[in-house]
Formats: C-alpha cells, structure tokens, sequence
C-alpha cells in the first residue's frame, strides 16, 4: 500500500515522466473490480482526458494526482498502483489504460481496494479532503499538529492508534509505522496516556525523521515506484525482515495481528511496560 513516502516519489517520478505529453487515448479497465472505484463511469473518462495535455502532478497524504490542461485532474490512492510502459509491454488486465503520444502508457491495476477518479476540483471525499488538508511532516506547522493531536486523542489509545488510524496523519500507514515506533523505541501498543515527554520529543522527532529518510530514498522496498522499481529505503521491521533478528539487540522479532493489520516490534527495544 502506497503512503505518503511512496505518494510523494511517483508524483515527482510522473513530474519527471509524463509532463508535456498528451492523451491519446483512456480505456476502462479489462474487467470489473468489486472494489475499485471511479467517479461516474470510467468508459467516459476518454471523453473528458482525450487530447488533454499533462501539465503538473501532486502528492499529499494518500493520495497523488496528474494535473491536466483546462482543470482536468486524476487522482488515486493508496490502494492503486500505476505503472508507466512501453505499449507493447502492457498487461493483459488493468483498472484504467492512458495511452500517451509517445507509445506510452501509464497502466493503473488494483490488487485489494482503491479509487480512481477523474474530476475537476470538485471531489467531495472525506479521504481525499483530509489527505488535501493535512500538514505535511516537511513543514514548520507539523509539531504543533502533532501536540494537538496528542493533546485531543483519548489518553488511553495506543500509539499505532495515534499514528495510523481515523485519518490523524494521512500517509502515515501502518507500513512506515513500524520503522518510526522501533526508532522511537516505544512499543505499538503503549497507551498515550504512559508516555512521557521525552517519548513524545523523540517520537515526533522520529516520525519526521524516518518519513524524510524513506521519501529521500525513493520509498520503501517493500513498495514499487512508478518504473516498477522497489524503494531505496531498506525497511528495519517489515515482512521483509521480520524473522531476521533485531539490528539493535540481535534478539527476536515479534509479529502479531494488531487493529486490522501486523506489527512487528522487539520486544527488548520496545518494551510494552
């Protein structure tokens, strides 16, 4: 799954790519996803895309966007992958096919769920909303967010719950997650409510400081850039290198189901009480 890491690389990847060219042609997908969604019907995306020229693209909290002439834009998000390739090296089955002047295409498929949408401006989506409103963790403003946030969440969530879940921080996943909570050495389940201020300081510090090193690398390698290509950054605690031992200690990694998805921690490093 795509967070903001990922997000931020495949937009300046499709900056670096696709800016100047122009559509030749949008075909709907192959067959239908249960699970993938679009703005109207996606047979009517060549109408609104065809002969449209690309002139920028965004990323921001899950989600990244190609901006085309005349106010056209296509976001998707975390959920979606995209590739750009040769014509003749496109797969047989896809989501969304945008055909490019040069005999590109840039190919968007779906494994689990995800959203492709075509609009102008006006997506009304709770996700996209927050995703567009979110402080990014670059930015001067991003401590005082953090201190709200730390301040309005109910003292006995954990600190995945904090990082992770409702939207708190889109982008922030519960990939990323496990790399920032091991270099802050707090355990996914400690509650906020038992942190003290030293771990609060050094779990902000970490969240910014690991979220800048994956972005600064191209990604995680557990993720694929726009070329399909793994990320630069060698995740620590993944379902890479889980059963590796802990790079601190040497000791065990533990993984465990926790709030709809794995954590991996050591449980020296991180300990629970």
């Amino acid at each position: 799954m795509l967070e903001l890491p990922e997000v931020l690389t495949i937009s300046s990847q499709l900056r670096d790519a696709v800016l100047g060219k122009i559509v030749r042609e949008v075909l709907p997908p192959v067959k239908a996803h249960k699970f993938c969604w679009f703005n109207g019907d996606p047979a009517e995306y060549n109408a609104a895309l065809e002969g449209r020229k690309v002139v920028s693209s965004e990323g921001f909290g899950i989600y990244a966007e190609i901006i085309f002439e005349e106010g056209l834009r296509l976001c998707f998000n975390d959920g979606v992958n995209v590739r750009l390739l040769p014509l003749k090296k496109v797969p047989k089955n896809y989501q969304l096919l945008i055909v490019l002047d040069d005999d590109t295409a840039l190919v968007f498929t779906v494994a689990m769920y995800g959203g492709i949408i075509v609009h102008r401006e006006d997506y009304c989506n709770e996700y996209y909303e927050k995703s567009r409103q979110a402080v990014s963790p670059f930015s001067p403003e991003f401590e005082f967010q953090f201190h709200k946030m730390l301040e309005e969440c109910k003292p006995g969530i954990s600190v995945k719950a904090l990082l992770a879940a409702d939207q708190h921080f889109p982008g922030i996943g519960n990939g990323v997650l496990q790399d920032i909570l091991f270099e802050a050495r707090i355990h996914p389940k400690r509650k906020l409510q038992t942190l003290n201020e030293e771990e609060k300081k050094r779990l902000l510090c970490c969240t910014v400081g690991v979220l800048q090193e994956i972005t600064e690398k191209g990604g995680r390698d557990t993720e694929k850039d726009l070329f399909g290509n793994p990320g630069g950054y060698k995740t620590k605690l993944s379902k890479n290198t889980w059963k590796e031992p802990c790079p601190v200690c040497g000791g065990a990694i533990t993984k465990e189901a926790y709030m709809g998805g794995s954590v991996y921690y050591c449980p020296v490093c991180q300990p629970l009480a």
